[in-house]
């Protein structure tokens, strides 16, 4: 009687499942960023933004990259000096995503100043960077990705995940000329409804209409209104304040006086609010 293979399958090379990791968030990267890469605003801020604005955009976002490579990154890591190297791998994969679509695009070319070159790509470094460690949770799906990561049970981490998903989307149109137009037609009532059919759709997407993953995302035990207040409203509350940080990075709230500021965060809020809840469910 022949006797059954008791023999192990070969462990997975961890450098090929690197490899592998690289080449899933340089294709995050660019799927994830498709939108800024064709918007002309973005073109025109890599060249006026304020310098300052743009490196501690750079700046802060790092520690966002390290705390989601903590959650999802390239490869299983053991301590935060490893979530530090997979956030410089994802902004070097943001980087060299965004200067290959926009040579291609014609948007940079060899005879730009270097100055414009750099502020064109650096301006797309961030998104790509969170776009590549992105893909590593949408994509990384087959028989060679590692191991499931560390799950977001802690409240921190939920309000961690809605900013990462919240900046992600309003970084898409904060940009754009639009959003302050729209602020500016709107009046007072129209921005209350607007800030009230946020925290609706905020609330009815991860605990209402059954979406993949509500059930992860709703505690044991709790009031309807608990979960209202301590997730939802803080949820919102965390979007406007990314969709403020965002408007004032791109320059949109420059001479602008309170009340159009806020009119502009609210109409930002929106979206980023719906990003919010996504990232809720996504990751």
């Amino acid at each position: 009687m022949a006797t059954a293979d008791r023999t192990p399958p070969p462990s997975p090379d961890p450098g090929r499942l690197f490899r592998i990791g690289l080449a899933r968030a340089f294709g995050g990267a660019i799927l994830f960023s498709l939108p800024m890469f064709m918007t002309m605003e973005m073109w025109w801020l890599g060249f006026t933004m304020d310098q300052g604005r743009l490196a501690l955009m750079l700046l802060l976002g790092l520690p966002m990259l390290v705390g989601l490579s903590h959650y999802i990154g390239f490869e299983e890591t053991f301590g935060w000096v490893d979530d530090l190297v997979d956030a410089f791998v994802a902004y070097a994969v943001g980087f060299a995503a965004g200067g290959t679509i926009l040579l291609l695009f014609g948007v940079i070319r060899p005879d730009m100043a270097l100055a414009e070159i750099v502020g064109k790509v650096a301006l797309q470094a961030l998104a790509g960077a969170l776009g590549a460690l992105l893909a590593q949770n949408q994509f990384g799906q087959s028989t060679d990705a590692p191991p499931a990561r560390r799950r977001i049970s802690s409240y921190r981490g939920e309000l961690f995940i809605m900013a990462v998903g919240s900046l992600f989307l309003a970084f898409n149109v904060a940009p754009t000329e639009e959003m302050v137009l729209i602020a500016y037609q709107m009046a007072e009532w129209q921005a209350l409804a607007l800030a009230g059919l946020s925290l609706v759709l905020m609330h009815a997407f991860v605990y209402a209409v059954r979406f993949s993953g509500q059930e992860a995302r709703r505690p044991a035990d709790g009031p309807w209104w608990s979960l209202f207040l301590r997730y939802t409203v803080a949820g919102y509350a965390v979007a406007l304040a990314m969709s403020l940080y965002a408007l004032w990075s791109f320059g949109r709230l420059d001479g602008m006086g309170p009340e159009p500021a806020v009119m502009a965060t609210v109409v930002l809020g929106f979206p980023s609010a719906m990003g919010a809840a996504a990232a809720r469910l996504i990751l």
